[in-house]
């Protein structure tokens, strides 16, 4: 009996390691990383982009520079492989890791952002970078950009978060110099303050800007996180498990 109990013990570990909530995310994270489908995604959404951003240049009219507004995590750099990290730590997101990864500044590039950044500064374009990174991240972030050689990757247009996940402030401070033709990212609140609010059904707002996208809003699949997770889970201080239950509960099913 002792020694059944020995080798339960000493297994017991993995086997709840094996079962950790952060689990659930292996197949999102695995299909950004090895499946052509989402290069492919991206790929259209960026050669889409390059389409509408030229009818964009032929109706503009204003006298203002002309720029794009991209965010940067999962809209021109991929960080797939942090989120691998965490799962097999058995976790979904560990703040210190973060820090620890995008001082790395290894993160590559998301298919197609590039070539499409450096086409729209071909057209005296310019790119800002609208990130929620924090004000700790923003050298790495600067030093990630620039080692792939994306257009405007400087002090000028990069502004990160500074207290607020809110980003219409640093849209509405860009469009007060510049004429901002488009708006790229992975989060429907990266485009306009009517999707930021969390506990809202952002169907019902898609639906009524359903002509945007395509056109002024390019959307990048992401599949690993993102502001749609937030109104799933009720409740304060919640772990992992009790994440991953509600997130069971809320599958619809028949």
């Amino acid at each position: 009996m002792k020694k059944y109990i020995l080798i339960i013990l000493t297994i017991a570990p993995f086997f709840v390691k094996a079962q950790s909530p952060a689990r659930d995310y292996t197949n999102a994270v695995l299909w950004q990383q090895t499946s052509g489908e989402y290069r492919a995604l991206c790929f259209q959404a960026y050669n889409y982009a390059r389409l509408s951003l030229k009818d964009a240049l032929w109706a503009d009219t204003s006298k203002k520079p002309n720029c794009i507004v991209v965010d940067i995590d999962e809209t021109v750099l991929d960080n797939s492989a942090f989120q691998g990290h965490e799962i097999k730590k058995g976790l979904s997101y560990n703040p210190a890791d973060w820090t620890e990864w995008t001082n790395l500044s290894q993160a590559d590039t998301i298919p197609g952002a590039l070539a499409f950044l450096k086409f729209a500064a071909s057209k005296n374009i310019e790119t800002f970078y609208v990130s929620n990174r924090d004000e700790k991240d923003y050298a790495a972030t600067i030093k990630n950009l620039q080692k792939f050689g994306f257009p405007y990757a400087d002090d000028a247009h990069l502004l990160v978060a500074k207290g607020t996940s809110n980003k219409e402030p640093r849209r509405q401070k860009i469009s007060e110099t510049h004429n901002i033709l488009m708006f790229c990212g992975d989060n429907l609140s990266d485009f306009n303050n009517i999707f930021y609010r969390e506990e809202k059904n952002t169907f019902e707002e898609v639906n009524r800007n359903q002509n945007l996208f395509g056109a002024k809003y390019i959307v990048l699949p992401n599949p690993m996180y993102g502001d749609w997770e937030k109104p799933l889970y009720k409740g304060e201080k919640l772990n992992d498990k009790d994440k991953g239950n509600q997130r069971l509960e809320r599958l619809k099913s028949y």
